[in-house]
């Protein structure tokens, strides 16, 4: 570790967290929770915050498990476009990034015993199943990380899996119409790991990592992405009929303005500069949920 670093003590790890990603993995949380209130069920605080533990847990988790992956293989050198790394810059070794790792994701089990004492076996299945897919997006000879099934690993625990996990939390039950939901959050989180796969696509290639934006090349991956943002609005009328709700297809076309400018921007934007589009992309999500909340809760 650089002792004349800047970043040291908890600040480090802070960094190492990644805290303009966590957003990604609370964002469904709520979203399945307000579908549950709104589909009658009576509102669990203590649960929506334990969940809201776990998810922070895996994710804190994922990255540092992530950054000691990479770290570990050189892959954060000084060419990196990214945000700084643990191990890449030296302010931490792998083995104490893995030790961090491992921390994360051992309070996130503790969380879900907890949660599954409360509400039953099946939600020891969905965190063991999170806290594997989590391990195995950057351990082993063939990380997901590296290979072009990231985004859908991401659509699957960022969206389908978080929602319907969320709203089962608060009835008991699991439903369609939460997996649809679930497409939300997800498609747009696919979206976000699109365009940092997109930014790093030459030096994936160089260093022999199969992602998929690697595999379409950019002009490709640049209109899945396109796909990937605009797909949640076309998904609005389907939420509206199955709600018998008209606020949910239209309030949140209020946000499509958004959707198009961010479209627009990744379409020019190169180098460093898709970092920015990390941002913008993450903070579409945000909203667009927030306002599908809001309809849940108060429409």
């Amino acid at each position: 570790m650089n002792a004349s670093s800047p970043v040291s003590g908890w600040r480090r790890w802070w960094l190492g967290v990644r805290p303009a990603t966590l957003g990604l993995s609370l964002v469904p949380v709520f979203l399945g929770t307000a579908l549950g209130i709104h589909l009658g069920a009576v509102s669990s605080l203590p649960s929506l915050l334990l969940a809201c533990g776990c998810v922070l847990g895996i994710q804190a988790g994922t990255n540092l498990f992530n950054d000691a992956g990479d770290g570990a293989r050189g892959a954060d050198g000084p060419e990196r476009l990214g945000p700084q790394r643990l191990v890449g810059s030296g302010l931490a070794t792998v083995a104490e990034v893995r030790r961090a790792a491992c921390l994360c994701f051992g309070l996130a089990l503790l969380g879900g015993l907890v949660l599954a004492w409360q509400h039953g076996a099946v939600i020891i299945v969905i965190g063991l199943a999170s806290l594997l897919a989590g391990w195995l997006y950057s351990a082993g000879p063939r990380p997901l990380s590296h290979s072009p099934w990231g985004e859908s690993v991401v659509l699957l625990f960022f969206g389908l899996v978080a929602v319907s996990g969320s709203c089962f939390l608060q009835t008991g039950r699991f439903s369609a119409l939460s997996l649809l939901f679930g497409l939300v959050p997800g498609v747009h989180s696919a979206a976000v790991l699109l365009v940092n796969n997109t930014r790093d696509l030459v030096q994936d290639r160089a260093a022999g990592r199969t992602t998929l934006a690697s595999l379409l090349g950019e002009r490709r991956a640049r209109w899945l992405y396109t796909g990937l943002i605009l797909l949640p609005f076309a998904l609005l009328p389907l939420l509206a009929m199955a709600l018998s709700q008209p606020l949910v297809g239209i309030a949140p076309l209020v946000l499509l303005p958004l959707a198009v400018l961010a479209i627009r921007h990744f379409a020019v934007r190169q180098g460093r500069a898709l970092n920015l589009q990390l941002k913008e992309t993450a903070r579409l999500q945000a909203l667009l949920c927030a306002v599908l909340v809001f309809c849940l809760l108060w429409g």
